[in-house]
């Protein structure tokens, strides 16, 4: 059974080491510091008969595209477009952007198009959260999937050809504003809230630069830096580089119900339990016979059933945790129990009804 084997290879994996420090960069980030997401309606012509055909949305939004170059459409009348492709464009604004700056976007088909290889993105903006144009976006795309098709109808699909990507197709067009270097607070948020980690980073900030930090709550630092983006960009440099032993992580047990994956970290204890696990598996085995009638009897064929029933329960070990037991003496135990992931949930919150397992479950 390799389940147990690799329950076992996880828990020896899991097993408490000895404590480290974390550099502050790696527990949380400041505020403000990130990146912001950009969308933008656009159309993608050049298509090898793979496109949208005429609907309505597409025809729409060729309308606008000839309309910004000086070409209008006769009204009333919807062009077959099979070689344009309706697009949602979608690309992250890196912090501190600057406008001329190139990032890259990703161009995924809205409607019916078949595949967008070989095609080219016309100019389209790229808005904020705010409805604010932030970055102009155009170009080849770039497609990593095929989709080809017979006559007679059969279909193969490699990959995804309904999505391509644009290396350094947007160009910045407006900066977002930080505050980097005119607010008189600066914040810095913990990854995960903890109480404790926040605690022991303010005391290593205020350790090395007296009265500069404080803490705000289970996430938030609030840092009184020097005036000026060359100081405080020092500073900040300095901050993200301090070592800081983060607290132990709470006991948690994850579980996944739709794969039977377990993940138990390794601050989980248990108190004093026995646990008895057994498994019946009961067996039907239908073995039916064709009956032939007798000679000049002028009867009819029959089948005859022949059922086979057998019952057998196995498993009738008990196992007992002392107090105290740890994550590796738990898989041990289990593993001798010879439990199957769905087994292994319901044993788990077994414990935890009883008061014998003391973390958090997580049902994902």
């Amino acid at each position: 059974m390799r389940f147990p084997f690799i329950l076992l290879t996880l828990a020896a994996a899991l097993v408490p080491l000895s404590a480290h420090a974390e550099r502050v960069r790696d527990l949380g980030a400041f505020q403000g510091v990130r990146s912001n997401q950009l969308t933008g309606y656009g159309v993608v012509v050049g298509l090898n008969g793979t496109g949208d055909d005429s609907l309505e949305y597409v025809t729409q939004a060729m309308r606008g595209v000839s309309g910004r170059v000086g070409v209008q459409l006769p009204p009333g009348i919807n062009p077959s477009l099979k070689n344009a492709a309706a697009v949602i464009v979608t690309a992250d604004l890196p912090a501190f952007a600057k406008p001329g700056q190139r990032i890259d976007v990703t161009v995924s088909a809205l409607g019916k198009a078949k595949s967008l290889r070989g095609g080219a993105l016309i100019m389209t903006p790229l808005y904020g959260a705010d409805g604010q144009i932030y970055a102009m976006s155009q170009g080849n795309l770039a497609v990593g999937g095929l989709g080809i098709s017979g006559a007679d109808g059969s279909k193969l699909t490699v990959n995804i050809p309904t999505v391509g990507r644009i290396a350094d197709g947007a160009s910045v067009e407006r900066a977002v504003a930080t505050g980097f270097d005119s607010a008189d607070v600066l914040r810095w948020n913990l990854f995960q809230s903890d109480f404790l980690t926040a605690a022991r980073v303010k005391d290593a900030i205020n350790k090395r630069w007296p009265g500069t930090a404080s803490v705000e709550d289970g996430v938030t630092l609030a840092l009184r830096l020097p005036a000026g983006a060359d100081a405080r960009a020092a500073m900040i440099a300095a901050i993200e580089m301090i070592d800081v032993q983060p607290a132990e992580t709470a006991a948690r047990v994850i579980v996944n119900s739709r794969t039977g994956t377990v993940v138990i970290n390794s601050a989980v204890r248990l108190y004093p339990a026995a646990i008895s696990h057994g498994k019946l598996t009961v067996r039907v085995d239908e073995s039916p016979k064709v009956v032939q009638p007798g000679p000049l009897s002028r009867g009819e064929t029959r089948t005859q059933q022949d059922s086979t029933l057998s019952a057998e329960e196995a498993g009738d070990s008990v196992v007992h945790f002392k107090p105290g037991a740890s994550l590796a003496r738990l898989v041990d135990a289990l593993n001798l129990l010879g439990t199957s992931p769905s087994d292994l949930v319901a044993i788990l919150e077994a414990l935890k009804q009883a008061g014998a397992l003391k973390a958090e479950m997580v049902v994902i």
